[in-house]
């Protein structure tokens, strides 16, 4: 919109993960390129998308400013106090804010053209893995009163994942049920609200080994594609592996090359997200930490007993990777585990007590 509006603004995109700029890119694009009523093919030939800039934060502040984020501070000071002059916007936009340091954010604002003033910021605290601490009047110098709204209809996914994926959350956060007071900003969590949209009750699946758990994820996957005509583009195995234990990832490899299954492991390196496309036909395998902003038609949470990862100090961050995960499915999701953790628990208790008023209502454990 503000590129047909104004087509000689120069428009800045930001976000933290660099598979999410990648999806992020390819919708832009897309708007210019496939029919739609709202642009007229005049205004499409006039708009420049070369002055459309779509990157993680610290692309950006390489690419623009040839600096780590560990210059960020003196480099602010240096544009402070007039010693150097940044590449400036007519309009900055922001997706997944809450992944967004102070300093980011005031570097950011110094790189705003003021007469614009356009700066738009879209976060939803209850996905902060990165437990960034700020003040938006300190750090940016804007001031958002009256100037915010707050989105709280989801339309990602259906009612049945948002229920079960809130009340996951809402079980398990540290935090005050509404309000967390944090240095001088009230950070509110919003709880969505249900769609009127209906689908398959969430899949719990236990096993007794990763094998098992891989096996019949396969066999779901084989026939969502073949009988449901699922594409494999819009099917996602979301992963918390770490180090030693990223032989899982050459298992779940194993099995999809035995069943012909075409497959993209987004996270196998920095190379592999930059290249990242979500319109391939293959299944995509992701960590739970860059499958934030993604979302597909089926996903697949695989050793979930792994969650929360007990060296971790920050439970919190772990609470919110899974509730991450559970929202990334627009239709189906399925957690499967074959070990026993603190969220095993909690899914194998609510499970029964729903059974026991509800017979039914969560697919059973098989």
């Amino acid at each position: 919109m503000l590129a047909e509006q104004h087509p000689e603004w120069k428009i800045l995109i930001l976000c933290y993960n660099v598979a999410l700029k990648q999806n992020i890119k390819q919708m832009i694009h897309s708007k210019f390129t496939e029919p739609d009523e709202l642009l007229t093919s005049e205004q499409k030939r006039i708009t420049n998308l070369n002055n459309i800039q779509i990157l993680n934060f610290h692309h950006w502040i390489k690419k623009d400013h040839g600096i780590s984020e560990l210059e960020i501070d003196s480099y602010i000071e240096k544009i402070e106090n007039d010693t150097l002059t940044p590449v400036k916007y007519d309009a900055i936009l922001i997706d997944e804010g809450q992944d967004f340091e102070g300093s980011w954010l005031h570097l950011i604002s110094l790189c705003l053209n003021q007469e614009s003033q356009s700066l738009l910021l879209v976060e939803d605290r209850a996905q902060n893995i990165y437990r960034k601490s700020r003040s938006y009047v300190k750090d940016t110098g804007l001031d958002f009163r009256g100037r915010s709204r707050i989105l709280n209809i989801n339309y990602r996914n259906t009612s049945q994942i948002v229920a079960f994926a809130w009340k996951f959350y809402d079980s398990h956060r540290a935090l005050d049920h509404k309000l967390k007071q944090e240095k001088t900003e009230t950070i509110e969590i919003i709880p969505p609200k249900k769609t009127k949209r209906k689908g398959p009750e969430v899949d719990l699946l236990r096993c007794n080994t990763f094998k098992e758990e891989i096996e019949e994820i396969t066999k779901q996957i084989v026939d969502q594609h073949f009988e449901k005509n699922i594409p494999y583009s819009e099917i996602a195995i979301l992963y918390r592996i770490k180090g030693h234990n990223s032989h899982y990832i050459s298992a779940i490899q194993l099995a999809f090359q035995a069943k012909n299954i075409p497959y993209n492991w987004i996270t196998e390196n920095g190379a592999t997200k930059h290249k990242f496309n979500t319109e391939k036909e293959t299944v995509k395998i992701c960590s739970l930490d860059s499958s934030k902003g993604l979302d597909f038609h089926s996903v697949f949470i695989v050793k979930a007993d792994l969650l929360p990862l007990k060296y971790k100090a920050d439970q919190e961050k772990e609470v919110s990777l899974m509730y991450i995960g559970m929202t990334r499915a627009k239709e189906y999701l399925s957690i499967s585990y074959s070990g026993v953790s603190s969220f095993t628990k909690y899914f194998e208790d609510v499970c029964r007590k729903i059974t026991l008023y509800d017979e039914g209502n969560i697919a059973p454990f098989r």
